[in-house]
């Protein structure tokens, strides 16, 4: 399996690159957030990839990051849901917003990506939350009381970075009297604050 590549940018399209790897030139499909990363022609580039075989085709995705292929690797495994369509979803969206959109169930941030219904949404959620929640960096956010996650989901859905919507979600009071409403506007009242 090609795990990674190491070579000179030969060229650049929408939806990926060439990759010059002592004169043999690898196509890559890729995200639009590593696509941004790669720089201008003859750039030397490394790209973490997967190498997907089906009977017909041989395709390589390249990433800039680990953690965009561990993500995309998990994403594929979902029945129905091809590397494309993984693709896509790591385009609309970055790491973090991807996996706390699954990790707290918010399936109408997941609907908003193209190619995702209502259907896939809740297949992603039923089949990935445990995981996500477990197995990943989000874990300590998946843990919180259930209240402060329906506000992360919030935060999350309003632009947010998952890191800032958990430390801000941390700093909430801890009372039972406050409705999710409250719990917002006292979140947003504090990021607006910073």
């Amino acid at each position: 399996m090609i795990a990674s590549l190491k070579g000179k940018l030969e060229s650049l399209g929408g939806d990926g690159a060439v990759i010059d790897v002592g004169g043999i030139g690898f196509r890559v499909y890729m995200p639009t957030s590593t696509l941004s990363t790669l720089g201008t022609i003859d750039n030397e580039v490394k790209l973490y990839t997967h190498l997907h075989l089906r009977e017909d085709n041989a395709t390589l995705y390249g990433f800039a990051s680990t953690g965009e292929l561990e993500l995309f690797g998990v994403l594929i495994n979902v029945s129905g849901l091809g590397p494309k369509l993984a693709l896509a979803m790591l385009s609309a969206m970055d790491i973090e917003s991807l996996m706390a959109a699954i990790a707290t169930g918010n399936t109408d941030l997941l609907t908003g990506i193209p190619g995702i219904g209502k259907k896939m949404a809740n297949r992603l959620v039923l089949e990935l939350k445990d995981k996500i929640g477990t197995g990943w960096a989000i874990a300590p956010a998946v843990q919180m009381a259930q209240e402060n996650v329906d506000v992360l989901a919030a935060l999350t859905s309003l632009g947010y970075s998952l890191s800032e919507a958990t430390q801000v979600v941390a700093s909430l009071p801890r009372e039972q009297e406050l409705s999710l409403e409250d719990r917002v506007k006292l979140a947003l009242g504090y990021l607006g604050s910073k």
